[in-house]
């Protein structure tokens, strides 16, 4: 049976992934800001926190993970004209918890798997970034922290699977465009709501359960080949 770590996995996308895993037979570690419901606990804004949480799941799988999906982030809009330490701190906030904390998972998964053994098919260990097509496209001016850290989501994963291919440890991104989640659904609404959906050709917002379709692929299915991709699921509203 395989232990995956996914973080954010209270609600929206990362509920969904925790589920799709479930089913498929997976040993689910879940991670939320204020633990509960079996996730352990651990707040991002704070530095120590991924580590806590990296060894906290390690003790729960038995001394194993398999995955990582790194799907926990915050989305709040940040003005321009706000006052300047307002804006930083929003700034250092999302960069913390949206790329920061992913990045020192990602770099204890590597670390724990380079010192196991590969499995029958040559693979250590699997990453799974949950990053966003704002990373290619773009956000709102009220986003430019978002964006900075999806895009910095990218670049580390593509850098991760470059660098350790050779070595076992496979790395996937998905970049998902609007979705139906709590955290998106207020964003949709100040930006004209139905409206929006004229940019996307599909004619809707993905379901988290479409994401979290990928995501499970990704951690369980998806060829060594495709190690470095960056699947993008947003309707065709941005094409690459």
């Amino acid at each position: 049976m395989s232990v995956i770590l996914v973080t954010g996995s209270s609600r929206g996308i990362g509920a969904a992934v925790r589920e799709a895993l479930a089913a498929r037979g997976v040993s689910v570690i879940g991670h939320s800001t204020r633990g509960g419901g079996g996730a352990i606990a651990a707040d991002f804004t704070d530095p120590a926190a991924p580590q806590m949480l990296w060894e906290a799941a390690l003790e729960a799988g038995g001394g194993r993970i398999d995955a990582l999906v790194n799907n926990a982030g915050l989305f709040e809009a940040s003005r321009l004209e706000r006052s300047d330490i307002e804006w930083l701190d929003a700034w250092e906030d999302t960069l913390r918890i949206n790329l920061t904390a992913a990045a020192q998972l990602s770099r204890l998964a590597v670390l724990h798997w380079l010192d196991g053994d590969a499995g029958g098919d040559g693979v250590r260990g699997r990453l799974v970034n949950v990053a966003s097509r704002a990373a290619y496209r773009g956000d709102s001016p009220a986003h430019w922290h978002y964006a900075a850290a999806k895009g910095g989501m990218v670049a580390m994963h593509k850098t991760i699977a470059r660098a350790y291919a050779n070595m076992g440890v496979l790395s996937y991104a998905i970049t998902p465009g609007f979705t139906d989640t709590s955290m998106a659904g207020d964003y949709l609404e100040s930006r004209g709501g139905p409206g929006l959906l004229a940019d996307i050709p599909l004619g809707r917002v993905a379901d988290p359960e479409e994401i979290a379709r990928i995501a499970a692929f990704c951690a369980l299915d998806a060829p060594p080949s495709m190690t470095g991709a960056v699947i993008d699921a947003n309707g065709a509203s941005f094409v690459r």
